[in-house]
């Protein structure tokens, strides 16, 4: 492929590609469990988001042997575990290494009809944008790291976080989108800004549309604001034009760098309320129409 793809795609026959891709964090969460499991869901999401079904993986994992007790990387691999049986992923084996920080994600292959690729960057004008997750998983996992966040806000974004994207894949597949990318560590607006990069179309978006953990607000006003989110902003700033009426909160948000966000969605307006419909029947409960795809405005976005 000559663009930045979530996935590799290598065509086997005419009927059968493989995908493949591969990612791995240090924690963001204290339990080790839930570690696993939102690392392994991360992993499996650019698989989904290009169409495809993930079927083996291999774990990627440093563990700091002299620091740290071995029962916690049990934890790690056990929760990574528990989600890929749930996505129906076989696990083929991996590879450990010393390191000072604890890191754990996959090397994940899937299978695709290459004619059902989507590409992040074949949106057209008039789509509608769809976002499936709530944003503001990096603020509330900086409030986590300070010991700040409260039960119910780890609860809510561990819920999130550990949803597997696979369902809206399956939906959006079922009724036909342009495009799709995931929401991962550039932010809402830095992977959208990847989808029409280079291309002939724009985007706009509504700030108060776009779905949030309630807690996000009450945690960026107290300074808990990772460097991921500034430098996702800074290194954006010249592709987005925001309404000089926005609260910084509204657009300092949509540069939060998440861990296993959902998918952003470029479908046929005339197809859009199906897609929802159908997402909200299946349990992406969050799915929201946040914008859409302009033909003026060319590789810009547009922050209303």
């Amino acid at each position: 492929m000559e663009r930045a793809e979530d996935a590799g795609v290598f065509k086997l026959t005419d009927d059968l590609a493989i995908v493949q891709t591969v990612d791995f964090f240090t924690p963001i969460v204290d339990d080790p469990f839930d570690f696993g499991q939102i690392a392994v869901a991360n992993a499996l999401s650019d698989v989904y988001a290009m169409g495809g079904t993930p079927i083996t993986a291999l774990n990627v994992v440093c563990f700091p042997n002299s620091t740290m007790d071995l029962s916690i990387l049990h934890k790690v691999l056990e929760g990574g575990l528990a989600k890929m049986h749930e996505a129906g992923v076989i696990l083929l084996g991996g590879h450990t290494v010393d390191d000072p920080e604890l890191k754990y994600g996959l090397a994940v292959t899937g299978t695709i009809r290459p004619k059902d690729v989507i590409h992040n960057s074949t949106a057209r004008p008039g789509d509608a944008l769809i976002l499936t997750k709530p944003l503001g998983t990096g603020i509330i996992s900086t409030a986590i790291k300070a010991g700040f966040a409260s039960k119910q806000a780890i609860d809510a974004v561990v819920k999130s976080m550990t949803a597997l994207n696979r369902t809206a894949s399956q939906v959006m597949l079922e009724v036909g989108v342009n495009a799709c990318k995931d929401v991962t560590g550039f932010g809402l607006l830095g992977h959208a800004c990847e989808m029409i990069e280079d291309t002939t179309v724009g985007l706009e978006i509504e700030a108060a549309a776009v779905p949030l953990f309630p807690q996000a607000r009450e945690y960026y006003d107290t300074g808990m604001v990772p460097g991921g989110l500034t430098r996702n902003r800074d290194y954006r700033k010249n592709q987005v034009d925001y309404n000089p009426a926005l609260p910084n909160f509204l657009k300092d948000i949509l540069s939060d760098p998440q861990t296993s966000g959902g998918l952003l969605i470029a479908v046929p307006q005339g197809k859009a309320q199906t897609l929802l419909k159908k997402l909200h029947a299946k349990g992406v409960k969050p799915a929201t129409i946040i914008g859409k795809v302009v033909a003026e405005n060319k590789g810009r976005i547009k922050v209303t």
